[in-house]
């Protein structure tokens, strides 16, 4: 973003300076070269002025060629041609030999004979210097020409000049815009880079960070105040949440490890009939202590904020398929993995095991004897895919759609909570799961996390 507002106010001041500098500087340039043809006009007319005395009524030469010597001496030349195209005087052009004089006298001549063909006064660029042709005497019927050439070095070097000075100019506004716009872009874009950085660590669970406020414009500030209270409102409720959990996992479980242990003491010296029934409170309660536990895993699942970190999916894979196999063993299940090395993904710790431990588990209740479990991992589009495939009976479209809900599979053998952690593990990590179908027949668990580098 701050790279994007420094080029827009750069864009922007490069376009206003354009339109300001470069019409400057050609009405500028333009006013100079007028000045200037118009200055050598008025030269030449003055030398027509003079040899109209000597051409028309064959007065003297003196003062012409005293305007011809001041002419020279301001670094002009010119001459003074009768209708008949004949020099009547004329000066060298200063820094010019004998025959670049010759090809000059030339290119005065035939604009002079221009001139009395076309009564007019006439201007042309021959190389550095312009030359102005003034016909002498009356327009209609003129009795000579007049021709002035003056060097236009000085007005080009006073144009480049101030070409140098309107491009200073311009740099001086370019680098002033860019400043404003660097200054700008940092006012508005730090601000808002570190809420986007406390947004980021407040969802990698550190409940504890804020954004810096008073900095940056009005909205800005406002955005991270906000962002302060949410953040803080959401602290509370996760650390009164986890709170309250401890404190039921403390008060449900050990009146049950009570009664569990009285139930045990009952047993031994109670009659046959006595004791099946005592047998019968016994499962009960062992079956109210896994509803309880697992009721207490889903909330923590639920409340819990991950720190994902970048963690092993093979090794973890690996590990649990030989934390299972001696029950797969037991059932006469085969239990198998398979992943490509250093397979990684990001997710809370200790997250992917549960999440596995819960699959397998509901897998392993699910198919029969000589049944298989396997779990596959691969990447696609930088993402993990993670399945636990099995070939028992699946499950129904209605119970597929209500399974990782809160005893949601009406056709769970158990508690019909595991998938519901499950859900909660993976969506808090940003993964994602769903079912599909197995080929030949069963259920398939198809898990999605972000990937990471080993």
């Amino acid at each position: 973003m701050t790279r994007r507002i420094a080029l827009a106010v750069m864009a922007l001041v490069t376009v206003l300076l354009v339109l300001a500098v470069v019409p400057l500087g050609l009405s500028l340039a333009g006013r100079e070269r007028t000045t200037f043809r118009d200055n050598a006009e008025a030269a030449d007319r003055v030398l027509a002025a003079s040899a109209e005395e000597h051409l028309s009524d064959q007065g003297s030469t003196a003062s012409l060629r005293q305007l011809l010597e001041r002419a020279t001496e301001q670094d002009d030349c010119a001459a003074v041609f009768d209708t008949a195209g004949r020099v009547v005087a004329a000066t060298a052009c200063p820094g010019q030999d004998a025959a670049q004089s010759a090809a000059t006298r030339e290119e005065w001549a035939a604009l002079a004979r221009e001139a009395i063909a076309r009564p007019a006064t006439l201007t042309r660029k021959v190389g550095d210097r312009l030359s102005v042709a003034v016909t002498v005497g009356d327009a209609t019927e003129p009795v000579g020409v007049s021709v002035l050439s003056r060097s236009v070095e000085p007005t080009d070097d006073r144009i480049a000049t101030m070409w140098a000075r309107l491009a200073a100019v311009g740099i001086g506004g370019l680098v002033a815009g860019a400043l404003l716009a660097v200054g700008l872009a940092r006012w508005v874009g730090r601000p808002l880079r570190a809420v986007d950085l406390a947004a980021r660590d407040l969802g990698e669970g550190r409940l504890g960070v804020r954004a810096a406020a008073g900095r940056g414009p009005v909205e800005v500030r406002r955005l991270s105040a906000t962002f302060n209270t949410m953040a803080a409102r959401m602290e509370t409720l996760i650390h009164g949440h986890q709170a309250v959990i401890a404190d039921v996992s403390h008060q449900l479980r050990t009146p049950l490890t009570a009664l569990r242990l009285r139930l045990d003491m009952l047993a031994v010296d109670a009659d046959e009939p006595t004791a099946a029934e005592l047998a019968s409170a016994q499962e009960e309660i062992a079956r109210l202590s896994r509803l309880v536990d697992g009721l207490l895993a889903v909330a923590r699942a639920e409340n819990a904020v991950p720190r994902p970190v970048a963690v092993r999916v093979d090794e973890v894979v690996a590990d649990r398929v030989a934390a299972w196999s001696p029950v797969a063993r037991e059932r006469r299940v085969v239990l198998s993995g398979r992943c490509p090395q250093r397979l990684a993904a990001r997710l809370g710790a200790g997250d992917l095991e549960q999440v596995l431990d819960n699959l397998v588990a509901n897998a392993l209740d699910a198919v029969d004897e000589g049944g298989r479990v396997r779990i596959d991992g691969r990447t696609r589009r930088g993402r993990v895919v993670l399945t636990v495939t099995d070939d028992g009976p699946g499950m129904t479209p209605e119970a597929r759609a209500a399974a990782f809900h809160r005893f949601g599979n009406p056709e769970a053998s158990g508690a019909g909570l595991g998938l519901a952690i499950v859900y909660r593990l993976l969506t808090a990590n940003g993964g994602s799961v769903r079912f599909a179908d197995t080929p030949g027949g069963g259920l398939t668990v198809v898990m999605e996390l972000d990937a990471a580098g080993t």
